[in-house]
């Protein structure tokens, strides 16, 4: 029969254990969460410095799985490469062994006292860094003593012929074991449980060295299972870093397995506990030495095997090639067909943009965020081209360059206006549960498609060069600016009438008038310059210079 006391002492030793590496790790990232985007900044190619990084941050946050679900994130974002991230993920499994080995250091019986004297200190402090390092001590104390209620369970457990009948069970069949201990390293979310169960149960007599490999096996690879989680809704990138992880630890296990017997033999000096935790870190810190001078092909390797898909493939200039070009108008005729393509982007972001008023849309959301990030790399890349030819430009081309560095930054502009303010407006307006007039949200479809027009005219003018045209925006300019003036009156006067629903989106309403006037003045900026020189419209603004209706 099974002992119910043994097994809730069991359970509630496992669950100490999980409540106190949670309680340390969220602590340790409150007080070193700078040093820890101290330590991502100084992330290289030079492998040796990504190690230290991995072996740094794991020991603070306390988990490899951790540590490898940030990697993801910071690998689908773009921050780092799959390079510099694979360095970092062999350092994190060296860091993963700390807490095993800090476990092996027959501390259990300290950790009620750990416990009770820093929660004391935790609730009679007022000073927050004090609270954290307490809070921290209490996480340890609660996780030796875990460990302890863990090794009195089992050692009750042994009475139990279900519990035994399922431990010789996985005795007979090691890879099921390691497939039983990687899932419940997967559940838990720490390798550290598991091996400090399989510690426990080892204290207590059943499971020898041997058999607590297999779980040692099983918990390395189960550890893999929170970055794959994490990287499920991210990009190839995020995907490429979660893999390199689970298929470097699988790839350790699967060469290890076979020599499990002579691994034992090297690693058994006794005192089993001890030789667990010596064995978890001989295994990882080997899976280092192997994998270390084989990264550059694991890169590779991983690439092939998890490419991105079409619509994953890496945005970037198209036009401006790193190879130096003979000609000045050459290279200025390059970076205007840039240019245009970032005009393009532009306008589908102005177009677009007024749907966003219309309801909750997620996918649209996410495209005007993806849109402006291109946007900018595309400015930012066109301004290093640019000033690569300024200085040495021929007569003409100086004047070329300026205008598309003006247009792009024009350009560029707008992008932020959309991304920054009117998503923004949207997301309020869709927060504060409220709606438009139908004669309010009408003037403001009417504003949009004319700001759409203009732009659409601008990009073709700046094109063209067209004198014509630029006539026609710098009307239209005025267009929109008496009919942002003409529906902020009716705006007013229906808000006096007692419109309920004008009242509620007043601010909303008026702030999205002021930003689509405001992307109309950037877009007609670079046609001010073409008209200088020969205004036969007299559509320029005579006397302060300034442009007045």
């Amino acid at each position: 029969m099974l002992n119910h006391n043994s097994l809730i002492f069991t359970l509630a030793g496992i669950a100490f254990f999980i409540f106190g590496m949670e309680l340390a790790s969220k602590n340790l990232q409150v007080l070193a969460a700078n040093k820890i985007k101290g330590l991502i900044s100084k992330l290289s190619d030079k492998p040796f410095v990504g190690i230290l990084v991995g072996i740094a941050m794991t020991v603070v946050i306390q988990s490899s799985g951790a540590v490898t679900s940030m990697l993801v994130g910071l690998g689908s974002a773009g921050v780092v490469t799959l390079p510099q991230v694979m360095s970092v993920i062999l350092g994190s499994i060296i860091g993963s062994t700390f807490t095993v080995q800090l476990l092996s250091l027959n501390v259990a019986q300290f950790g009620l006292v750990l416990f009770t004297c820093s929660f004391i200190v935790q609730f009679l402090s007022k000073k927050r860094i004090i609270k954290n390092i307490a809070n921290i001590v209490m996480g340890f104390g609660l996780i030796f003593w875990g460990l302890e209620v863990i090794t009195y369970g089992t050692g009750a457990l042994r009475e139990s012929n279900i519990f035994i009948g399922f431990l010789n069970y996985l005795k007979q069949y090691p890879i099921m074991a390691i497939a039983v201990t990687a899932f419940f390293t997967a559940v838990v979310h720490s390798s550290a449980v598991t091996i400090g169960f399989a510690m426990g149960l080892a204290g207590s007599g059943l499971l020898s060295m041997t058999e607590a490999i297999f779980w040692v096996y099983g918990a390395n690879i189960g550890t893999t299972a929170t970055a794959l989680i994490a990287s499920a809704g991210g990009n190839y990138m995020g995907r490429q870093v979660a893999w390199a992880h689970s298929l470097l630890k699988v790839s350790g296990v699967c060469l290890f397995f076979f020599f499990t017997t002579q691994f034992v033999e090297f690693i058994s000096f006794g005192e089993t506990q001890r030789d667990i935790a010596n064995a978890h870190t001989v295994f990882n810190v080997a899976l280092v030495i192997l994998f270390l001078p084989f990264i550059k092909y694991g890169v590779k390797l991983i690439q092939v095997l998890f490419p991105p898909s079409k619509n994953e493939q890496e945005f970037s200039v198209k036009y401006l090639s790193r190879v130096d070009f003979q000609s000045a108008s050459v290279a200025a005729a390059h970076a205007e067909r840039e240019v245009l393509r970032m005009a393009d982007i532009v306008y589908s972001m102005i177009r677009n943009s007024i749907n966003l008023f219309k309801g909750e849309d997620i996918d649209l959301k996410e495209k005007i965020q993806e849109q402006d990030n291109q946007v900018d790399l595309l400015h930012k890349e066109i301004k290093l081209f640019v000033a690569r030819y300024m200085d040495n430009a021929e007569a003409g081309s100086e004047v070329d360059f300026l205008r598309l560095m003006t247009f792009s930054t024009d350009l560029e502009s707008v992008g932020d206006v959309i991304e920054k303010n009117l998503l923004a407006m949207a997301e309020k307006k869709q927060a504060l549960k409220v709606d438009f007039s139908s004669d309010g949200w009408g003037e403001l479809k009417q504003l949009s498609a004319e700001v759409e027009r203009i732009s659409s005219l601008s990009i073709t003018c700046f094109q063209r060069q067209d004198k014509e045209l630029a006539a026609k925006i710098v009307y239209g300019k005025r267009v929109v600016r008496r009919m942002e003036k003409d529906f902020r009156v009716r705006h007013m006067e229906r808000i006096i009438a007692g419109s309920k629903e004008t009242i509620n989106t007043s601010s909303i309403h008026l702030d999205v008038l002021s930003e689509y006037r405001r992307i109309v003045g950037l877009m007609s900026n670079h046609v001010y310059s073409l008209l200088k020189a020969s205004d036969k419209y007299f559509i320029l603004p005579r006397g302060n210079g300034e442009d007045i209706e």
